[in-house]
């Protein structure tokens, strides 16, 4: 029997269609890239069009030895990674190790993993994309030239280790920017005037109006001043009922996701990271073990640009729509969504495989998150071929004076898609004595005409905001909007620029670390074009005329190189050296007076005096709401045994932990504990966080070395239902959290142990 390969780039997705196949198909996993650019040099000669050096990647060469052994005894290999720029490049390094041994060799794709789909692929096999290819290689080439030209220099004028991105360093400039916007932001007074009116003899309850205009202009309300002379003619004024509108308001359903909006709902709805929510993705689309079913991919393929769905898909769609909700439920025609201009539209929205798989029906094969997610996915499909939601609104204004109030009401006459979507319920809401509170509804039968009497009048005080601080959702949405970076890179990219250090999240919302200030700084200054969001967009467009073959590689590489391997010799001489000069902190030495500099060490920025080392003053900073600096507040966790100052908490390379106020003149240390009790039997001790040689969190215990006690789970509330271990420890596996017993010998779990046959 002839045989036939299919060499995929995951283990699972390898797992997954094996199922689909009889034995005349072996199926491989690459597990991945099997060939990358060099990690210790350039990889790429400029002075020869730019030719990649590729090599295998570390530890892949008994795969490709396996693969090409595969190929040998096949009489056709499939190439199928995933359908987009990386799986290409995969599909043609895969191709440059075997087609010496392969007689025949064809690219397939699978943007769904059913068994309809794959045997549907089969069947029109196509060649290797050059244009994708060169594409993706274009992209590497250019991430590999800044980031390998640039970080050098970097490590020179500030601190070793630091790295530069063509698009992660535009993030950041993102981030920065926003982080200023708020400093320099200056608040402005404006008033919000209330009143509670009621229409005498016919209302059981006055309702609120607020004011909308003043003197024949838009209500903007600057002063108390201002605000008194509006509530002085309200006082004194008849009120009437001056229009009275009623209107249907249709609200449309949203088209389906796509991999900004997932990572951006994810992020609102179910407080996923967008790397989580794309590993999730993956996950879901590879394939899930349904049990009795075997392996099934259940979404299709997750990086996408396109909200355009299947004719098959929308069909079956509707049909169940019409089957669950009823034949309202379907609008008169498939609704068609209109695609971005930057959208590559290769691939369909995300949406799921088989809509008869309801996320109740696989809900005991998913993890927790996985759940979650897939519910997203398919409620927003389900959502985007249902009928508009139809409220009836109505809008009232009322007189009173030189003031106009207005009051407005809707109430959800049909709920349409939000049946599928259930953001149609309304939520509970807590009882309140406030009577304003209380009034916030309309009545339904107003008239134009009708007087209503002054029941109450309430002012407030109110400042405009500043912007508010990206989340991760906020900053994917922004990146989309500006056409920078793809599908495939936002989960990248906002994980990057936080494990580099150069933007921290806090309470959920993007700050920049005061390296990522002062690197984007040196960046904006003299890698203007790198980090221009214009340019970074433009560059994207080029890099898709180059899959769209109206550019070569070599146009966009030639474009871009000229000028910054200028730009690259200016700023090696030219760049502030921070290492040897430091930044102004902007306040003085408490001890001596002198000004305070901003430094960088090995556990991040701190501040120290300029008359060093004669003054050996230092200390951690925060910036305030302006921006100024300030000098952590040292918290007091009491005396020095050897010296009796405070101690403090410092941060350090493994971790924090315990040190004198006077250091370096008493360099007393001890490790930080915490409110946790050590889980091991008999012991008193206390967990300390502690970091290992590579940056990983551990917990140990206080009383090392008599207490030995690892681990690398997180604490959580005790003690144990079983052994009575004061402190329990949370695992995560699949999205989904367990909490552990860690003390030897105990086992217990929250997690009910699997039954056996």
């Amino acid at each position: 029997m002839a045989k036939s390969l299919i060499i995929v780039e995951s283990p699972a997705k390898a797992a997954t269609i094996k199922k689909y196949l009889d034995d005349s198909f072996e199926v491989e996993a690459s597990a991945g890239h099997i060939k990358d650019l060099p990690k210790t040099t350039l990889g790429v000669d400029v002075e020869k069009e730019f030719k990649p050096h590729f090599v295998i990647v570390p530890g892949k060469k008994k795969i490709v030895d396996k693969l090409k052994k595969a190929a040998a005894k096949a009489d056709v290999v499939y190439l199928a990674p995933d359908p987009d720029r990386e799986g290409e490049a995969i599909a043609w390094h895969i191709f440059e190790e075997i087609e010496k041994v392969s007689p025949k060799i064809e690219r397939v794709l699978f943007t769904e993993i059913t068994k309809a789909s794959v045997r549907k692929a089969l069947e029109v096999p196509r060649q290797l994309d050059r244009f994708m290819y060169e594409s993706q290689l274009a992209r590497r080439t250019l991430d590999r030239l800044v980031g390998y030209q640039i970080s050098p220099i970097l490590w020179r004028k500030v601190q070793r280790g630091l790295s530069a991105g063509r698009v992660q360093s535009v993030a950041v400039r993102l981030v920065v920017e926003r982080e200023r916007e708020i400093e320099a932001f200056d608040p402005k007074e404006y008033w919000i005037i209330d009143a509670l009116v009621e229409r005498p003899g016919i209302d059981a309850q006055p309702f609120k109006v607020t004011l909308r205009r003043w003197q024949g202009k838009r209500a903007d309300i600057p002063s108390a001043k201002v605000t008194q002379a509006v509530l002085d003619e309200v006082k004194a004024a008849t009120m009437s009922v001056i229009a009275v509108e009623r209107k249907d308001r249709r609200r449309p359903a949203m088209p389906p996701l796509i991999t900004s909006t997932l990572q951006q709902e994810a992020s609102r709805l179910l407080r996923f990271s967008p790397s989580h929510t794309m590993a999730l993705a993956q996950r879901l689309y590879e394939g899930v073990d349904l049990g009795p079913e075997g392996r099934v991919g259940l979404i299709t393929y997750m990086r996408t640009d396109s909200v355009r769905m299947s004719a098959d898909a929308v069909d079956a769609i509707r049909a169940l729509v019409g089957q669950r909700f009823g034949p309202q439920y379907v609008p008169a025609k498939p609704i068609f969504y209109k695609n971005k201009r930057s959208a590559q539209d290769a691939h369909e929205a995300i949406r799921p495989t088989l809509i008869d798989k309801t996320p109740d029906s696989v809900k005991s094969f998913l993890g927790r998150d996985e759940f979650r997610l897939y519910q997203l996915i398919y409620n927003r499909a389900l959502a985007s071929q249902m009928a508009a939601a139809i409220y009836d609104q109505t809008v009232v204004d009322i007189s009173a004076g030189a003031a106009q109030f207005r009051a407005s009401g809707s109430v959800l006459r049909f709920d349409g898609y939000l049946a599928a979507t259930r953001s149609g319920q309304k939520e509970a809401v807590e009882p309140s004595d406030d009577e304003f509170a209380q009034a916030d509804f309309l009545p339904g039968n107003l008239e134009v005409g009708q007087a209503v009497r002054l029941v109450d009048l309430r002012s407030e005080q109110k400042f405009t905001e500043p912007p508010p601080r990206f989340s991760e959702a906020t900053l994917v949405r922004e990146l989309e909007e500006r056409g920078i970076g793809r599908p495939s890179t936002y989960a990248t990219i906002v994980g990057t620029v936080q494990s580099k250090g150069y933007v921290d999240k806090v309470d959920g919302r993007l700050r920049p670390s005061e390296l990522g200030r002062i690197v984007n700084d040196l960046l904006v200054r003299h890698f203007a074009n790198v980090v221009d969001y214009d340019f970074t967009a433009k560059m994207e467009l080029e890099l898709d005329e180059v899959e769209e073959g109206q550019k070569t590689r070599l146009d966009v590489l030639n474009g871009f190189y000229d000028e910054f391997s200028a730009t690259v010799e200016t700023a090696t001489n030219e760049m502030r050296s921070i290492k040897a000069e430091a930044l102004p902190a902007g306040l003085d030495c408490e001890l001596c007076g002198s000004p305070m500099l901003i430094r960088f060490g090995k556990n991040g920025a701190f501040i120290g005096c300029s008359n060093y080392p004669e003054c050996k003053n230092t200390g951690e900073f925060e910036r305030d709401e302006r921006g100024r600096i300030h000098k952590k507040a040292v918290a007091d966790v009491g005396d020095c045994p050897e010296c009796g100052a405070k101690l403090q908490v410092r941060q350090g390379r493994f971790g924090p932990f315990v040190a004198c106020s006077t250091y370096p003149a008493c360099k007393f240390t001890k490790p930080f504990s915490r409110e946790e009790r050590c889980p091991a039997e008999g012991c008193t001790g206390h967990l300390v966080e502690k970091r290992s040689k590579r940056g990983k969190p551990f917990f140990g215990c206080d009383r090392y070395p008599e207490c030995t006690f690892v681990t690398g789970l997180s604490p959580a509330p005790g003690p144990c239902p079983q052994c009575g271990a004061p402190t329990l420890f949370q695992r995560s596996f699949r999205g989904a959290k367990t909490t552990v017993c860690a003390r030897e010998g105990c086992g217990w779990s929250s997690r009910p142990a699997k039954k056996t046959a």
